[in-house]
């Protein structure tokens, strides 16, 4: 998907398999289907949707005005509508193509599961899945952005000459589940150049300086950019991440708490720079803590690791140990 053009004239080409999830609200709907026989996840929202599959299968055919927002590898993201008027988009649009079956897990009902991960089963176990999840071209998408190849145009900052180092760097582009116009539902997503950084375990007492650094910039942008106030914004790291290349999240203090900023899920950037200070040592990290948090039961970290360890066997450790820094 290397043009708007070419990642619009996807939408019209989705066959709908079935529906795999819906929140409670109504307000977003997540399809299972596929596009030249491969598969493929739409992502729409709006007011409420209908779940009656005979409607929902023809869908596409009444869509009017799409417009990518953007594409980068298999990701796409658009605005459209159903109504004829083109200033107006009513529907958000979000599509993963080709999608894969951990894709799917992401987006199928689940049961929350809380688990306490401690340092030694964060070495032992989870360090090496995140390893896993790294290989293969998992983080292509990112270095698209942080190196320059894509999404360029939605760049609404970087900071990294003037740091002196590179690898110091970081970048800010909205969100794909932000329409890019309503600031009470903002979303910003900030993304470190450093590559040594895959979740927020990586951190170290030593990055105090430039977390701070980093989270005062971001403010200043959202601020000068959009206007919102730095009282007005959240910034939270997630733990797991859906990815391994260390994120923040910036949101509306105004926006309607969702699943991913729940407690046990989202961590508070400020928090976590708190927690850092705390330690013993500047070579000290959150890899040395004991932390609790959320995962669905569908996700391959709970029946790998956590699932096993809850029924007292041995989980799944794939190649051997890998050291919590690169």
């Amino acid at each position: 998907m290397e043009t708007s053009a070419t990642a619009e004239a996807l939408i019209p080409l989705f066959q709908l398999g079935k529906v795999l999830n819906q929140d409670q609200a109504g307000r977003r709907i997540t399809l299972l289907g596929s596009i030249s026989s491969q598969p493929a996840l739409l992502t729409m929202e709006r007011a409420a949707f209908p779940s009656d599959p005979s409607t929902l299968s023809t869908f596409h055919s009444a869509l009017a005005n799409v417009a990518n927002l953007g594409a980068n590898d298999i990701y796409a993201w658009y605005l459209a509508n159903l109504s004829p008027i083109a200033s107006a988009p009513d529907l958000k649009l979000n599509l993963v193509y080709p999608c894969t079956e951990a894709h799917i897990k992401k987006y199928s009902p689940q049961t929350v599961r809380v688990v306490t991960e401690t340092p030694e089963i964060y070495a032992k176990y989870v360090r090496p899945y995140m390893q896993r999840k790294r290989e293969k071209g998992r983080l292509d998408w990112v270095y698209n952005i942080t190196e320059g190849r894509k999404e360029q145009e939605d760049i609404i900052l970087r900071e990294s000459r003037d740091l002196g180092k590179d690898q110091e760097g970081f970048l800010l582009l909205p969100d794909m589940n932000w329409d890019r116009k309503t600031m009470a539902s903002l979303r910003i997503l900030g993304l470190v150049e450093r590559h040594d950084l895959w979740s927020l375990r990586d951190l170290k007492q030593s990055d105090v300086k430039w977390l701070k650094m980093v989270q005062e910039k971001i403010m200043e942008a959202v601020e000068r950019i959009y206007g919102v106030e730095k009282d007005l914004l959240k910034l939270y790291v997630h733990y797991q991440p859906t990815y391994y290349h260390f994120h923040i999240h910036v949101t509306s203090t105004q926006h309607e708490p969702s699943a991913t900023q729940a407690v046990l899920k989202a961590f508070s950037l400020p928090n976590l720079i708190a927690q850092l200070e705390s330690l013993s040592s500047p070579s000290a990290s959150l890899a040395d803590t004991t932390l609790t948090y959320t995962m669905g039961d569908v996700s391959e970290l709970w029946t790998e690791v956590f699932l096993p360890l809850k029924e007292g066997k041995e989980p799944y450790q794939g190649s051997a140990m890998v050291k919590s820094s690169e």
